[in-house]
């Protein structure tokens, strides 16, 4: 039973970071195409000489970065439910502790997963409000585009991920 559990989370997390992986996101400004992230570290930042110009659309995108960085808190919660899911498995298995610890490592583990996601992708509406106040007092506009919209003519405020190998 534990195992297909297991196997479940695996296959669901698996998915859903895939889906969630950003590569390289462009955006086109005055008609050249711009990396987003130019680098891995610092999502956002091959915006920042434009936001740069305008004070709110600057606050916005130093805000997005921030909020990506590495919480202790996520840190620590993943660190106990692996130490949990680990001391499971390395019990005896006639033991009754042993259900236990990798029924609560295995969900200490999701709980992390899926708060970690939430909190990145709400994230995602400070960079979108950089670019919407850049837009509003600043030329050349800022146009992000999202690869599965099947509608060119769509106006808007859209994302684009490219993969690359």
């Amino acid at each position: 039973m534990f195992s297909k559990i297991l196997l479940l989370f695996c296959l669901c997390a698996t998915s859903i970071s895939h889906a969630a992986e950003i590569c390289s996101r462009v955006a086109e400004i005055g008609g050249q195409s711009v990396l987003i992230d130019s680098s891995s570290t610092q999502k956002g930042e091959g915006l920042r000489p434009y936001l740069a110009k305008d004070a709110e659309a600057s606050k916005f995108l130093t805000t997005y970065q921030d909020q990506l960085k590495m919480r202790w808190q996520n840190a620590l919660l993943g660190t106990v439910g692996t130490g949990l899911t680990i001391a499971g498995l390395l019990t005896n298995d006639a033991s009754n502790n042993r259900q236990t610890l990798l029924v609560g490592g295995i969900t200490l583990i999701a709980i992390n997963f899926l708060v970690a996601r939430t909190l990145e992708a709400s994230n995602e509406k400070n960079l979108l409000s950089a670019v919407e106040e850049y837009n509003k007092r600043n030329f050349p506009k800022i146009y992000l585009f999202k690869s599965d919209t099947n509608n060119q003519n769509n106006q808007g405020v859209l994302l684009n991920k490219s993969w690359g190998f």
